[in-house]
């Protein structure tokens, strides 16, 4: 059976052009810093977000804990949502390995951290508390609803960091998203920051590999992080090639899985027994609830969309977050709306 897989976004396949320019891509010993094909991808991510350089890491999860580590030293702190990606899905990384203590804020329906409690949360200069080093962010933000945070935002706490002397680092796994949706640059959401890693293996289709971009000081830091955890690679040219199809050709296209998001919404709010979050889709998530009246899990109900060749996640007992990408096309949202009408009325 083929299935219309709405987990992730990470269960995209590259695209043939993408795999014709991995099995073509020019290589070298990336550890030496000799393949062409991650320094020209390096070299094109580092212009998108407006900075210096760029380093390739293998996983997001990396780019987030080497930007964290490069910024921080043992003791330091780092003000972090409550709700975000680095705090619940990365291992603790960066005080297992980092010995970086982290302070944890509520997150914002719209995923953003509030001003004043980030400026309140910065500690005094007290040999008694730990020193407050770096605020992370996340954009677009996943357990928010796949929300974005604005350019005036992310401005607004960089100004807040400089003038406290803070660093910014932006999770920006899907900062592509956050732009179209919004109609700016990604740049533009990266400009007050001094770091953001992005992903190339979600919406935007490679296999693999993430990028972290940010000054050349900071990204000399970076890479003798990713060299302690373990992501020096050789020839990785055959995976930079993916990237550089991923930046050069699926960027734009990403308006159109939040299209289907719309659709794919619009969809299921008219089955009886789906509540949709307020605001969903903003991206290409859509999150949303089994009604009161239904008295399946949603783990129940993943299991009989399987039937139906549908792939779904549900993220707690009632609830359900559904991805577009690349590979749901107009007639994958018609069998995934009909999927979820025939499950709820059997």
């Amino acid at each position: 059976m083929e299935f219309i897989d709405l987990r992730s976004d990470t269960v995209t396949h590259p695209t043939p052009e993408m795999r014709e320019a991995m099995a073509k891509a020019p290589v070298g010993d990336d550890v030496y810093g000799e393949d062409p094909t991650v320094n020209r991808l390096q070299e094109m991510a580092a212009v998108m977000m407006g900075k210096e350089a760029g380093l390739f890491v293998p996983s997001g999860t990396m780019g987030n804990l080497a930007a964290m580590l490069a910024h921080c030293q043992r003791g330091d702190e780092v003000i972090v949502g409550n709700k975000a990606h680095t705090y619940l899905y990365e291992g603790g990384g960066v005080s297992v390995l980092g010995g970086v203590h982290s302070c944890q804020l509520p997150n914002q329906p719209d995923g953003s951290i509030a001003l004043k409690e980030i400026e309140a949360a910065i500690r005094p200069d007290d040999p008694h508390e730990p020193v407050t080093r770096l605020i992370c962010l996340e954009n677009t933000h996943n357990r928010c609803g796949g929300t974005y945070q604005s350019p005036a935002y992310v401005r607004q706490v960089g100004d807040l960091a400089r003038k406290r002397g803070l660093f910014v680092h932006l999770d920006g796994a899907r900062i592509f998203n956050a732009a179209v949706a919004q109609g700016v640059q990604a740049k533009d959401l990266a400009a007050p920051v001094d770091s953001i890693m992005f992903c190339l293996s979600k919406g935007l289709c490679a296999p693999v590999g993430s990028v972290l971009c940010g000054s050349m000081e900071f990204i000399k830091k970076a890479h003798r992080i990713r060299k302690l955890l373990g992501g020096g690679m050789r020839q990785a040219g055959v995976l930079a090639a993916a990237g550089i199809v991923a930046l050069e050709k699926m960027t734009n296209r990403l308006t159109e899985d939040h299209a289907r998001a719309q659709r794919l919404a619009k969809g299921l709010d008219t089955l009886q027994g789906l509540r949709l979050n307020p605001g969903t889709p903003a991206t290409n998530m859509i999150f949303f609830s089994l009604s009161d009246n239904v008295q399946a899990s949603a783990e129940h109900i993943a299991m009989k969309l399987r039937e139906h060749g549908v792939l779904a996640s549900p993220i707690a007992e009632r609830q359900f977050r559904l991805v577009t990408h690349y590979w749901i096309e107009d007639a994958g949202v018609e069998k995934t709306v009909d999927a979820f009408r025939r499950v709820l009325a059997a």
